[in-house]
């Protein structure tokens, strides 16, 4: 329970870190925590070729959320 604290505690520092070193691409969203661990996981957790595939999914993810973000604020600024 401890060291699941200690990440949560941990993964904001990072998240706060890369916003400030490298913003987000246009098209992409910046990450998120969530985003943080599934990346952590990924060394040790997959062989390569999942690897990247799921660095490919994390991508395709980021742009399609940053893509509905962007329709989402267009239609309620069509709407007021």
């Amino acid at each position: 329970m401890t060291l699941a604290m200690l990440a949560h505690a941990f993964l904001p520092g990072i998240r706060a870190d890369e916003h400030r070193e490298h913003p987000a691409p246009a098209g992409l969203i910046t990450l998120i925590c969530s985003e943080i661990q599934r990346l952590f996981v990924l060394p040790a957790a997959y062989p390569n070729g999942q690897r990247d595939h799921r660095l490919r999914w994390s991508l395709w993810r980021r742009r399609h959320q940053a893509r509905a973000r962007d329709c989402h604020y267009r239609r309620r600024e069509a709407t007021t």
